[in-house]
């Protein structure tokens, strides 16, 4: 039996062991809209708590929207426009509009991948697109802290100072905040570097409410929540779901926190599924391009099936990884890691409140370490940068999962082709 998991841009082929008892963990099947641009058109005219686009609109109106950088396989090419041309229909000028990459501490993105990113040459040519860019302290707006554990909050000058402001995104499993989506393209998205490094330290990272399709006392979710309360005039939102095939299957359009918690509803239908059992063996993916392209987004594949997987038991995963390892400062962290161990590393980060940048992705990297042994297939990782990953690097899936099987005296295993854009749970839900 072969199974295709997400890898890159093409996918990659795996052939399983002759005895191979494969659990394939993939989404229910949904019938995929006839017309995506009515499912956008729809859910732009008839918002979830708050007023039409066109009535908030006017002639000298300011708009501010957000989009995920690259990392995101977001439909922007689906909504942009018809988002933009409701803004117009209802007064506001070309030159008010602007589009801002919520980059995070991410990289900028620009040229050709910009062009990629948007999805339509119309918006590119129209409207202007920058980056958001974290270390620069002078293009963010201080608002204070919040209240309940006093993260420092500082955001986008720009989008602070629209008059429409709108955050558009992916609504799907994130495995510290429960979904993605909605208030987090504005914290981390674009927020100021110590506001990032605050909500990802350690006390909330290793929170145990801080995990995968989980918003309840989620401290991520209600901090982002309680930095969306701070700011002035409407906050609305796009809200995308879509399929394996990247189809878009759902959107809502509104109030950011309202619209945003109607999409989760739906996602929760087809990313959270209900396997009954854990695995000794367990076959994942990073979900492929564009979230594999770096070791540091790999890591989210590594902890988002840790429910199903068996204690002391084997996690494969593979990755493309076509532009490397990642940041330098995760670079750094990791280094820390293999010269540290694990058990040192977390003891020298767990009393910080700002978390050094890119380090969270290491101290995620722990939670899978802590149960089980993790394999990693990414061929296009150079040496050293394997040497830096702290797991166990192979060059065939088969023969890897024909070692497990043995080791564990158990042929059951179970493959989730999609990584972490699906969330398997040994229990009910």
């Amino acid at each position: 039996m072969e199974v295709k998991l997400a890898f890159g841009q093409n996918g990659l082929q795996v052939k399983l062991p002759e005895r191979a008892m494969p659990t394939i963990i993939q989404k229910p099947k949904i019938k995929i809209p006839k017309d995506q641009n009515a499912v956008i058109n729809n859910a732009i005219s008839s918002p979830i708590g708050s007023p039409s686009l066109i009535s908030l609109a006017g002639v000298g109106k300011t708009v501010c929207i957000l989009v995920c950088d690259i990392t995101r396989p977001v439909p922007n090419h689906l909504f942009l426009r018809p988002l933009i041309e409701e803004l117009i229909i209802g007064g506001v000028l070309h030159k008010d509009i602007l589009i801002i990459i919520a980059t995070g501490l991410h990289r900028p993105n620009e040229g050709t991948e910009l062009e990629e990113l948007i999805g339509d040459p119309w918006v590119t040519k129209n409207i202007r697109i920058q980056n958001h860019f974290a270390r620069d302290d002078a293009s963010h707006s201080i608002l204070g802290e919040t209240k309940n554990r006093g993260v420092p909050v500082a955001l986008d000058r720009r989008f602070v100072e629209a008059d429409i402001k709108i955050a558009t995104g992916l609504v799907e499993p994130h495995f510290m905040a429960g979904y993605s989506g909605g208030r987090k393209v504005i914290a981390p998205g674009i927020a100021h570097h110590e506001t990032i490094r605050s909500f990802h330290a350690s006390r909330f990272m290793d929170s145990p409410y801080a995990t995968s399709c989980n918003l309840e006392k989620n401290p991520l979710h209600e901090e982002q929540l309680e930095i969306i309360s701070m700011l002035d005039g409407p906050v609305l939102a796009v809200n995308t779901v879509i399929d394996e095939c990247r189809n878009l299957i759902f959107a809502s359009f509104g109030d950011i926190v309202e619209s945003h918690m109607v999409a989760v509803d739906f996602a929760r239908i087809y990313c959270e599924i209900s396997v009954g059992k854990k695995f000794k063996t367990v076959l994942t993916s990073s979900a492929g391009y564009p979230l594999d392209k770096t070791y540091y987004q790999t890591v989210k594949g590594m902890v988002t099936p840790l429910d199903i997987l068996e204690d002391g038991g084997t996690l494969i995963i593979v990755s493309e990884c076509s532009e490397g390892f990642g940041s330098k400062e995760f670079r750094k962290s990791q280094e820390r890691l293999i010269k540290l161990g694990p058990a040192a590393f977390f003891d020298s980060i767990k009393k910080n409140q700002l978390a050094a940048i890119d380090e969270w992705q290491t101290e995620m990297q722990l939670k899978p370490m802590r149960i089980g042994q993790i394999k990693l297939f990414s061929p296009m990782l150079v040496a050293a940068d394997h040497s830096l990953t702290g797991v166990e690097s192979i060059d065939d899936v088969c023969d890897a999962l024909l070692e497990s099987f043995t080791f564990h005296n158990d042929y059951n295993v179970a493959v989730i082709p999609e990584g972490p854009y699906i969330i398997p749970f040994s229990r009910m839900i």
